[in-house]
């Protein structure tokens, strides 16, 4: 068990930015506060429609990190993922209009972002994540993502504005057994350090971790300037980054001579989750049909029974009508259920391809 936890972010301006005179869009956010321990980071959208998009950075790293730090135990306990996702993605929403009224924004779009955060209290562990970036896990044998971007084929990605937000939002419940830190990173750390052809984290982000050991300040500092120096400093076009450690400390840190340094690229096929739930559609609803016509002859065959039964006495007939009553609305209700069931679905898939459609 880990004798106490550290956190610790930092955010630093893009040659982009520089070069155009344009305000950084990343923010980050880290504390402590009612026991939980949060790291947040987001990314502002780029580009002219996202007029706005550093004012909803850094109002969502606040806004999931006081909410975590607030909440945690609730969240956390709800087996509703769902709920969960909507919940915090609403309380963006919320924050978000506020913005809008305070700063004559038309459009919510204009405040786009991404989302990555952690939060920790006592061994449990909730992390999140919306859009590109990057969440590493740190344990005594290496180093290894924990969640990976969300990009398309045409490196586009999901924003916390969007219409569905929820249904974008990676929502992990686990614990922090075995797990030495947690770094958070936006795609201008990303880029440099994580391989997505091969799933391989570059070593240099255990080290960049593990200035926490030290204590927080020294450790901001000492990232900062490395991140400012190799990364942001070695291209002209370098965007913005933000880089969040969540350090647990009095666990043991990997061997950095044993961490991987290159990786062969993964085999993969020209397959998409698309092709999926096209290929299934046709064969979902042969199923329904069957359900539905192997349910309409079980109802025939249940009255037949019923019908040849060598009628009793008065009494007994009552009860028998009482059963046949109470029995026939039983099962219709079942099969009702699972014709819902499969139409549910069927929507949802309908929804996947739609969205899709859209994006491709």
């Amino acid at each position: 068990m880990y004798k106490g936890i550290t956190v610790g972010a930092v955010t630093t301006i893009g040659n982009k930015h520089v070069n155009r005179n344009t305000p950084c869009e990343d923010a980050s956010y880290a504390v402590t506060d009612n026991g939980v321990s949060v790291v947040c980071i987001a990314d502002g959208a780029g580009g002219k429609q996202y007029t706005d998009a550093r004012f909803g950075s850094d109002c969502a790293v606040h806004v999931i990190a006081d909410t975590l730090c607030e909440h945690f135990d609730a969240l956390y306990s709800e087996n509703r993922e769902a709920a969960v996702r909507g919940y915090l993605m609403a309380k963006l929403r919320v924050a978000f209009a506020g913005i809008m009224e305070e700063r004559t924004i038309d459009v919510i779009d204009r405040l786009s972002c991404t989302l990555l955060f952690v939060a920790v209290k006592d061994r449990r562990m909730l992390i999140g994540h919306i859009g590109d970036g990057l969440i590493v896990r740190i344990s005594p044998s290496g180093v290894s993502p924990f969640s990976m971007p969300q990009n398309d084929k045409d490196g586009k990605t999901y924003f916390v504005t969007a219409a569905h937000a929820d249904n974008y939002l990676r929502l992990l419940k686990t614990t922090v057994d075995d797990v030495h830190a947690i770094a958070l990173m936006t795609d201008g750390v990303q880029d440099s350090v994580y391989n997505e052809e091969s799933g391989l984290v570059k070593p240099v982000v255990a080290k960049m971790a593990e200035t926490f050991a030290s204590g927080r300040e020294d450790a901001e500092k000492s990232i900062l300037e490395t991140i400012q120096k190799f990364i942001v400093g070695s291209s002209n076009v370098s965007d913005d980054a933000s880089f969040g450690v969540m350090y647990f400390e009095g666990t043991k840190a990997p061997d950095p001579d044993t961490l991987e340094s290159n990786a062969a690229k993964f085999a993969s096929s020209q397959e998409t989750f698309k092709d999926l739930s096209q290929a299934i559609k046709p064969e979902l609803i042969a199923a329904h049909e069957i359900i539905k016509k192997c349910a309409g002859e079980e109802i025939e065959q249940t009255t037949a029974v019923n019908d040849n039964t060598p009628e009793p006495a008065a009494v007994d007939t009552k009860e028998k009508e009482v059963e046949t009553v109470t029995k026939e609305p039983s099962k219709i209700s079942k099969i009702s259920v699972i014709l819902l069931i499969i139409g549910v679905v069927l929507c949802i898939i309908g929804t996947i391809e739609l969205v899709l459609s859209l994006k491709g």
